[in-house]
């Protein structure tokens, strides 16, 4: 996606998220506490099971995260596209949204 295109989506479209957007937020920097707490348990010499612990934890955090940014891509963004697409016809937006949505799920799944 272009810049252009980027800052036109932007200005045009509110996100699923916006809702929830202090919530995300919050779980973000939940996630990056424990990124952090890492560091500092290496830098310690933890033992590395231990180690292993926590960056599991994180990877589920950031799992469940991407998950419930996908169900708001598909409820809001792509739900709307469908939506224009009824209304006039035209569904190249909403084939885009899709196709976005596959990407998504597909590298969500190879992660």
């Amino acid at each position: 996606m272009s810049e252009e295109h980027c800052a036109t989506h932007q200005a045009e479209h509110h996100h699923g998220y916006t809702a929830d957007k202090d919530a995300y937020l919050k779980r973000l920097r939940r996630i990056e506490g424990q990124v952090r707490g890492i560091q500092r348990m290496v830098d310690e010499d933890v033992y590395c099971i231990d180690i292993l612990t926590q960056v599991s934890a994180i990877n589920k955090a950031l799992h469940s995260v991407s998950i419930q940014l996908l169900e708001d891509h598909v409820r809001h963004c792509v739900v709307d596209a469908a939506t224009q697409a009824e209304a006039t016809g035209n569904t190249a937006p909403l084939d885009d949204k899709i196709s976005e949505a596959m990407a998504a799920i597909t590298r969500l799944i190879k992660s």
